[in-house]
């Protein structure tokens, strides 16, 4: 498996923000008494599909910055068969998808999906801790651009996160990618043209079908940027 040469090594930091305006009440009850109710084990990530429920799911997806979680819940909510991980590390955002879980006053005692898990950790210590060919499909919808140079360690779609995806998907599972970036855009272009581990074709730039539709997605639109939306199926 060989990668593109590194522009310069990832940072190992976690950078971004963890959290924007204060947590309410509700928000820091979902954090207390929801969240560790649906986290992801990590003594479970050598069989991924043994974290969800009595019955093991058909297959295991994996989602890296899920913002606001709409995106998250409407494929889990499509895919009752998958379990689905989903990671962030922005409280807010945390708090948004558990809020649309359980109902208020439920935080500590109603039911919560069996086949959909939260990693609230760095993503890429949940990608190392999985085995080969345990993911049947990845998504990465608008992440942070980091757009400025000296900041383009920080990106997920680097040459290490590449060969770490390639290792945990099977052949012939896709990795989704959305960006309405410009500068990020280029990066993925870049990034993707210098590896061999997946198949790359050119992006979409019309939302493709079973895409769910994103508030980062919405927002590129008022603000006039174009999203691209790329499939990269790992290679055999």
């Amino acid at each position: 498996m060989t990668t593109a040469p590194d522009p310069k090594p990832q940072a190992e930091r976690l950078y971004g923000r963890q959290r924007g305006h204060p947590l309410r009440a509700r928000q820091l009850r979902l954090m207390d008494e929801t969240l560790p109710r649906m986290r992801f084990p990590l003594d479970r990530a050598a069989d991924p599909r043994s974290a969800f429920g009595e019955t093991p799911p058909e297959d295991v997806w994996l989602e890296v910055g899920f913002g606001g979680g709409e995106h998250s819940l409407a494929q889990h909510e499509s895919h009752p068969d998958v379990g689905y991980i989903a990671c962030e590390v922005f409280e807010n955002g945390l708090s948004s998808l558990l809020s649309r879980v359980v109902p208020e006053g439920g935080e500590a005692t109603a039911p919560v999906p069996d086949r959909l898990r939260i990693w609230d950790e760095d993503a890429r210590v949940l990608l190392r801790a999985l085995p080969d060919n345990s993911l049947g499909r990845a998504f990465l919808m608008f992440p942070d651009p980091w757009p400025k140079a000296r900041h383009a360690k920080r990106r997920f779609v680097h040459p290490g996160n590449i060969a770490q995806m390639a290792r945990v998907l099977r052949p012939g599972a896709e990795w989704r990618v959305a960006s309405d970036h410009p500068v990020y855009q280029a990066w993925v272009t870049e990034m993707m043209a210098a590896q061999d581990v997946f198949d790359v074709a050119p992006p979409a730039t019309v939302r493709p079908e079973g895409w769910p539709a994103t508030r980062y997605e919405a927002k590129a639109f008022r603000e006039g940027r174009q999203p691209f939306y790329w499939v990269f199926t790992r290679r055999g």
